[in-house]
């Protein structure tokens, strides 16, 4: 039997109705025209649900203060319409009546755009999943804006590795001989990239331990300090007061001892500004003053109240220190100079002196048993 005799006897799908039968007895003879108008039926039909899927899934996503159900939504229905095409296409491979190797061929690769086209609509839907998640803090409180990154790439490893396992499958490799050279080669990549495994890892540890967060304000052991950019997988990025931005690998950062000024139960920054006055000053009035100057000024906190501390007994002052608070760790620097400046205009008018360190010097010359003052 001929290739066209097999198209001839073939059969209409059982689960056609009675009139899409006798069509497609009636065009089987012409199988390019019946593989036509299969594909179009089907792309109509996907197109078709497509819109109804959105329509109607668009009234209820529309109820919610956000778009991210919508934009699942979407990928949903595109996906729906993806796979009623497929079939579509399929099927009129099939009716072409092509060779056997030929049309397993075909299928196959339509298979494969099919796994890939799928994979894309998972790491999309995915990622907005995770989002969307995050906004659900109630609910899902591990899922926020720094763990995102980690489960976003825990999720694209998976999402991955499952289509690469299917692909193999369709294309009758068997996965076990892979799997094992891929072992081979991670041992062998694990022990060439071991610094960018361990600023990998360290970045994993960070997000998951979050010892800081974007916008913190940080010091390092090193010196550096400013303000938390970006906490990526391989390092994080550091902006500091002079607008220059420091990128340090994870690793570095994960065995750092680091000081997180925005740390603890909220972000305020306390600010110390320490007053020597001249010994005999009335310290309840120094007291006074200091604590005026913070509690008139626009940007320090009023909540904690500022507080006035005597120190100690310098060698020629009485010491204070003022301690008041920012709303943030950036202010520190300003705010520190309006304080000194108003400080030193309020002890000059109520004529509390500043003391300064005097020395008496004795000169001697050589010869001479009496020093020259």
């Amino acid at each position: 039997m001929n290739e066209s005799e097999q198209v001839l006897t073939a059969e209409a799908p059982a689960w056609l109705p009675d009139q899409a039968r006798i069509a497609w007895d009636f065009l089987a003879a012409y199988p390019p025209v019946l593989a036509l108008v299969i594909v179009l039926v089907g792309v109509g039909l996907a197109l078709v649900g497509r819109a109804v899927i959105l329509f109607w899934g668009g009234k209820v996503t529309a109820r919610t203060p956000t778009d991210l159900d919508e934009r699942l939504l979407r990928i949903g229905a595109n996906v729906a319409a993806l796979l009623v095409s497929y079939v579509a296409v399929v099927l009129a491979v099939q009716v072409l009546g092509l060779n056997e190797r030929v049309e397993q061929i075909v299928i196959r690769i339509l298979l494969s755009v099919l796994t890939l086209r799928l994979m894309i609509s998972a790491l999309r839907a995915g990622h907005l999943g995770l989002e969307l998640l995050g906004k659900i803090r109630q609910r899902f409180p591990i899922v926020e804006e720094r763990t995102i990154p980690m489960f976003d790439l825990a999720l694209t490893v998976i999402v991955v590795g499952a289509a690469a396992y299917a692909l193999l499958l369709v294309w009758n490799i068997n996965p076990t001989a892979w799997l094992a050279s891929a072992g081979v080669i991670g041992i062998a990549v694990g022990f060439a990239a071991r610094d960018t495994l361990a600023n990998l890892f360290a970045g994993f540890f960070i997000i998951a331990d979050a010892p800081y967060k974007l916008g913190d304000y940080v010091v390092l052991d090193t010196g550096e300090r400013g303000e938390i950019t970006k906490v990526g997988i391989r390092s994080t990025r550091i902006l500091t007061r002079d607008d220059v931005e420091i990128t340090v690998p994870n690793s570095m950062m994960a065995n750092s001892q680091i000081y997180n000024e925005s740390g603890g139960k909220w972000v305020k920054f306390r600010i110390r500004i320490k007053v020597g006055v001249a010994y005999g000053s009335d310290v309840d009035e120094v007291v006074e003053l200091l604590e005026q100057v913070a509690s008139e000024h626009d940007t320090v906190c009023k909540d904690p109240n500022p507080r006035v501390r005597m120190r100690g007994f310098g060698d020629s002052s009485l010491d204070f220190e003022l301690l008041c608070w920012v709303n943030h760790p950036s202010e520190r620097g300003m705010v520190s100079h309006q304080l000194y400046m108003t400080i030193y205009k309020a002890l000059n008018e109520a004529g509390i002196e500043i003391p300064f360190p005097q020395r008496d010097v004795w000169m001697r010359r050589a010869g001479e048993e009496q020093p020259i003052s």
